[in-house]
């Protein structure tokens, strides 16, 4: 294995090639790549469907990197160097195990696409900078993303901040154990036909299922109304037991190579 991930990096420095591809080699540990993190100037590192536990702190290295695939691995957690990736787009860590991201997370202000779907996250996971904007006029320098998956983890709530995320053009949460949405959720817009949002399989208190059953629309015509703000602020006060989360872990894995900017 080493032998050919070498020839790979080697014609990748001596062919400046920017786009560097190790799907499905059963690799346990970045470090085991030779010379892996002296490619400053690749742009796009794909290692998906490999048996990584842990992301190295000499990720750091590769400064240049745009999109970063390590989709369907087994990484329990990240170093907080990855905050350090200024120029990083596309990162890809759906189908893993992380319970926690590292303090700092939010900082990426180049970040469009952040995919964390099948993690183990719940909202005591998330770092205080992941929503939180100082100022919404500074939004652009201070993690954008366009699109945001938080599907299949163990979410019971999302944080008022998420309303502030004024790019944000796609938001999947389906899958977790989430009762209610936070009104400032209707600060955003995504219910236009470039506008997606997911929330299949939560269980949502009956106003809310009513809702879903009329439409994406309907949904956030209501957390804007203040009826639902007064529910809602009564339902916080209740402070109800979470559901249970199903024991269902039938996930379906490919283990076909796939490009970079899919899973």
């Amino acid at each position: 294995m080493s032998k050919s991930l070498k020839k790979i990096v080697e014609e990748s420095r001596e062919k400046n090639i920017p786009e560097v591809e190790m799907c499905d080699r059963g690799i346990s540990n970045m470090l085991d790549i030779p010379g892996l993190f002296t490619l400053s100037n690749i742009t796009q590192l794909v290692l998906s469907h490999n048996k990584l536990t842990a992301v190295p702190a000499n990720i750091s290295e590769l400064k240049n990197v745009e999109v970063l695939n390590m989709f369907n691995n087994q990484i329990e957690e990240l170093p907080t160097q990855i905050s350090s990736l200024q120029k990083l787009k596309h990162l890809n860590l759906g189908m893993n195990r992380l319970s926690s991201l590292p303090r700092g997370f939010g900082s990426l202000p180049a970040l469009e696409v952040l995919d964390l779907t099948y993690n183990n996250l719940n909202q005591n996971s998330l770092p205080g900078n992941f929503f939180y904007l100082s100022n919404v006029s500074c939004f652009s320098s201070f993690f954008p993303p366009v699109q945001l998956s938080l599907r299949d983890n163990d979410l019971i709530s999302l944080p008022k901040e998420i309303g502030e995320l004024a790019h944000l053009k796609e938001l999947h949460i389906q899958g977790n154990r989430l009762t209610v949405l936070p009104p400032e959720l209707g600060n955003l817009d995504l219910t236009g036909p470039k506008q997606v949002f997911k929330a299949e399989n939560n269980p949502w208190v009956t106003p809310i299922a009513d809702q879903f059953q009329l439409g994406v629309s309907h949904v956030f015509e209501y957390v804007r109304s203040e009826t639902y703000k007064y529910l809602y602020g009564r339902h916080m006060q209740a402070n109800p037991e979470p559901p249970k989360k199903s024991n269902d872990k039938s996930k379906k894995i490919s283990r076909k190579p796939l490009a970079a900017k899919n899973k």
